[in-house]
């Protein structure tokens, strides 16, 4: 990030005016005319030696830097330093190969990508993405709450110098971005939001898509949002009243929760949430598309349940965080419905996991104080289990993670230190001198990029476009 000062810095330097050499005394024997105004120099290599003012260009340099206005040169460090009266922060542009902000109405705490027909491992512009989110009005005005399910088009790469001397440019690489909404009303905030797919039986149609909602008043909603989506490709669909409502109102829960997912290996949907009294609950799609939770939830954690995550690889298998300050792993067979494996990884709340997808061992951890760490599960079953790795560079809590869909070294973390940062595990300490990067002391070498965002709550990579991540704040989408 680049920091913006209120006034621009204005560079002062003077030449100061040298004394002419004295005439000398001694007569010319030719008698020839003395000229006052002829040069005080005999030859060019003189004037190169003597510079502008008969003094070495290397003392006015020195006198330059003495003179000139003193610029703060240190590195600003977004959620570690503090902008002053007047400052504020503006992105470098020529570090982003794209770069947008979108606004909407109301803030939103959470959202979820929605994978599309448009292929894998995009990489050519404008960039097209589908998105589902949840927002948080006023509490006077809750009932404009809405569930948005989103399009973003004409998402366009940052312009380079070298863009502009291409003849061949393609115009709509430099096309305005647009964000289409179609709206479903809601009538409490939402906490945490969470899409899923089902395959059609028809390959020539499009996936059924899930979303189950976890509200402030402690209901879970699963809305089949597919015809929102094939309304902003197909002119003239219709939508209905009946179209809007939930296929299934979920009311199992006695407080409201922040934890939810859907398994990633069970087509037909499987959901997990999880509420402030510690409580998780499994609902899962019955045959006729009838929702059902379990009448028995799992138990074990002492305070509130803020994160849930399926296993990327065995459909049984679930993790959990709480503000209990320890993850555990369960296992949906059990007929006691308590955790298989607990540990404490912290001291305070763990508000969020990402167990990773390429190395199903591995998974993340993000704290109220401010720490993430990735953990090697092979070794949970030791008494004192340690972190493989471990960062305390945020300040604040960390209100999101998540690893990259297909490189098990890169992370991306959310934090309320108004920051969304990458990282690339795959870096290693050399020595002591590594652990700080450029000079600056206690940045990582680990630590990829820093980007603010106000009160960001969430980011996800998208899994058809590398390198992009998308992040959710007080002033809208990233």
């Amino acid at each position: 990030m680049s920091k913006r000062p209120a006034e621009d810095n204005a560079m002062v330097s003077a030449l100061k005016s040298g004394e002419r050499p004295q005439k000398n005394d001694q007569d010319d024997e030719t008698g020839t005319f003395e000229d006052e105004f002829e040069d005080e120099f005999e030859s060019e290599e003189e004037i190169f030696e003597a510079g502008v003012d008969g003094r070495p260009d290397e003392e006015h340099e020195a006198e330059e830097k003495r003179d000139c206005m003193d610029v703060d040169r240190r590195t600003f460090i977004p959620g570690r330093d503090k902008l002053a009266a007047g400052e504020s922060l503006s992105p470098d542009t020529t570090t982003y190969e794209m770069l947008h902000n979108l606004t909407t109405t109301w803030p939103c705490l959470s959202f979820d990508i929605v994978p599309d027909s448009l292929g894998s491992d995009r990489k050519t512009y404008p960039a097209t993405i589908y998105a589902v989110a949840g927002t948080q009005a006023d509490n006077k005005k809750a009932k404009e709450n809405e569930l948005m399910v989103m399009k973003l088009s004409g998402l366009s790469r940052m312009e380079r110098e070298e863009d502009s001397d291409d003849d061949n440019e393609d115009e709509d690489e430099n096309a305005e971005s647009i964000l289409e909404t179609k709206s479903i009303p809601l009538s409490s905030t939402t906490n945490r939001i969470r899409a899923h797919q089902v395959p059609p039986l028809d390959s020539s149609k499009a996936p059924t898509t899930y979303t189950a909602t976890m509200t402030e008043n402690a209901d879970v909603l699963i809305h089949d949002v597919t015809p929102q989506l094939t309304a902003f490709d197909v002119p003239g669909t219709i939508l209905t009243p009946q179209q809007s409502r939930p296929v299934a109102t979920l009311k199992m829960h006695r407080t409201e929760g922040y934890a939810v997912d859907w398994s990633p290996l069970i087509a037909q949907g499987k959901l997990i949430t999880g509420d402030n009294d510690g409580k998780i609950f499994v609902t899962t799609c019955a045959d006729g598309g009838k929702w059902t939770p379990e009448n028995q939830p799992f138990t074990g954690h002492q305070s509130s349940v803020e994160d849930l995550q399926w296993s990327p690889n065995e459909r049984n298998v679930f993790a959990s965080a709480s503000s209990d300050g320890t993850v555990k792993v369960w296992d949906v067979r059990s007929k006691a419905h308590k955790p298989a494996v607990s540990v404490k990884v912290s001291d305070t709340d763990v508000n969020v996991l990402s167990w990773s997808a390429q190395t199903t061992h591995l998974l993340a951890t993000g704290a109220d104080d401010g720490q993430w760490a990735v953990w090697d599960l092979r070794h949970w079953v030791e008494q004192q289990p340690k972190s493989i790795a471990s960062f305390d560079f945020h300040k604040d809590q960390i209100t999101s993670i998540e690893w990259h869909p297909t490189d098990d070294s890169i992370m991306a973390i959310a934090s309320g230190d108004n920051t969304l940062t990458l990282w690339d595990l795959a870096v290693e300490f050399d020595d002591e001198e590594s652990r700080d990067t450029a000079g600056v002391q206690d940045v990582p070498p680990q630590l990829l990029f820093v980007h603010y965002m106000e009160m960001v709550k969430e980011c996800h990579w998208h899994p058809q476009i590398p390198g992009c991540v998308m992040g959710t704040g007080s002033a809208g989408f990233g």
